[in-house]
């Protein structure tokens, strides 16, 4: 098995750069993330509750495993304002094999 095969990519957005900023800080303090991007200038189209929606957003990039992802999904839940906040994890094809192997560093052991 490839350290790449449990290394998840998630996507996350947010609303503005202080919510982003607090999601990221507790994500990697907590060892759910081993490491979030924040990328600034996302816009987001998208149909909530019926209504077509338009608005600036922030994305997050975070790095964790597969074994911590219902516990990132859950702290998202109570940090995130969104009633319905995005979470989509991805799983790298390829990379880095010492990346990933650090990525599963950061985030094991921790329950």
């Amino acid at each position: 098995m490839s350290a790449a095969e449990d290394v998840r990519v998630c996507l996350v957005t947010a609303p503005d750069p202080d919510v982003a900023q607090r999601i990221a800080r507790a994500l990697v303090d907590e060892q759910l993330a081993a490491c979030v991007n924040i990328v600034p200038g996302v816009r987001s189209i998208y149909r909530w509750q019926g209504a077509l929606n338009d608005d600036a957003e922030l994305l997050l990039i975070v790095k964790t495993t597969q074994a911590r992802l219902a516990a990132l999904a859950e702290r998202l839940a109570v940090l995130h304002p969104y009633a319905l906040p995005e979470l989509v994890a991805l799983t790298p094809s390829g990379g880095s094999e010492r990346y990933f192997d650090w990525v599963r560093a950061e985030v094991k052991g921790t329950t």
